[in-house]
């Protein structure tokens, strides 16, 4: 009963998660709209940051309850299954048109903050202050880069239509932080539990289970995506994610506490910008990702996930 209970409230969590990411999302951007904030600002800002919002509440979470292994397992093991296992089916349904601002700078900034991530959490064991202001300066300057490829055309922001008055909107707000702030707590509490129970590490967790639930809102929308024939949207959007949950996720976490880096995350590292290498690889030339391609990113998890559990 407590192996099912815990599940149960791991699930209840990542319901929570989701369901409060979309809510504050909606309210805020609407309210951003209903300000004359514009469409630009709001789709490089809250949209973009909205999708991760659940690998940002669980892993500052966990820093902050000492399990610094579902901190960085989250984000490590979040990134990995965005590219092999999300963009995999997205690619396995449909070919996925690559955006030529993705492939030369995009997917390459994000191979160099996964290696930086490596490098600052192995030479101290830690992720520092200091180290996290280090990578909160290339997030202002990602989101500054951003701003400039819309600015020129070169990409378009996301845009938003929200109905419902202030009032409503500021419920949604509010309602969609508690449900964040409260999925959380109750899915770290839940992965911890379940880590003693099953007599496995919180990397584990972190990398796998965690992992899972706090990507879902780009695993549905990839592959919702997908078979509505626009996939073409999804790579530059998983990109996107793995660059913020590195920079901004762990950059804010260490900005709170120093967020502890485990020696075996350096395998995980290298797997994520092996995976970021892979992905590289299939869309260099053609600028797609085939069916083929996704197929081999599938095989390449399961081998990972096998890993993990040796």
């Amino acid at each position: 009963m407590t192996i099912l209970m815990e599940l149960v409230l791991l699930a209840v969590g990542f319901f929570m998660l989701v369901k409060g990411a979309d809510w504050f999302v909606d309210g805020a951007s609407g309210i951003a709209d209903r300000f004359g904030i514009p469409q630009l600002v709001i789709g490089l800002t809250i949209v973009a940051m909205g999708t991760s919002m659940p690998e940002a509440s669980v892993s500052i979470t966990a820093a902050l309850k000492g399990s610094a292994d579902i901190t960085v397992g989250n984000v490590v093991g979040s990134n990995i299954l965005n590219i092999l296992i999300i963009l995999g089916l997205a690619s396995a349904i449909t070919s996925i048109a690559v955006a030529k601002t993705t492939i030369r700078y995009e997917i390459p900034f994000m191979l160099f903050v996964t290696v930086l991530l490596a490098v600052l959490g192995y030479t101290g064991g830690a992720i520092s202050l200091v180290e996290g202001i280090v990578l909160w300066v290339f997030f202002i300057l990602y989101l500054l880069y951003m701003f400039w490829l819309v600015k020129t055309g070169q990409a378009e922001a996301d845009e938003m239509e929200v109905q419902g008055s202030i009032g409503k909107l500021l419920l949604m707000v509010a309602a969609g932080l508690v449900l964040i702030v409260w999925g959380s707590n109750v899915s770290v509490d839940a992965a911890t539990a379940l880590a003693r129970i099953f007599g496995v590490s919180e990397r584990f967790i972190g990398l796998t289970i965690v992992a899972l639930g706090t990507s879902l809102p780009e695993l549905v929308t990839s592959v919702s995506a997908a078979r509505k024939g626009k996939a073409d949207i999804a790579i530059g959007n998983i990109v996107g994610s793995n660059i913020f949950n590195i920079l901004f996720v762990v950059g804010t976490s260490a900005l709170i506490i120093p967020v502890a880096f485990a020696s075996n995350f350096l395998i995980d590292c290298a797997i994520a910008v092996a995976a970021g290498v892979l992905l590289w690889a299939f869309v260099f030339r053609t600028g797609k990702l085939n069916r083929v391609g996704g197929i081999t990113m599938l095989i390449g998890y399961a081998a990972y996930f096998v890993y993990l559990l040796g």
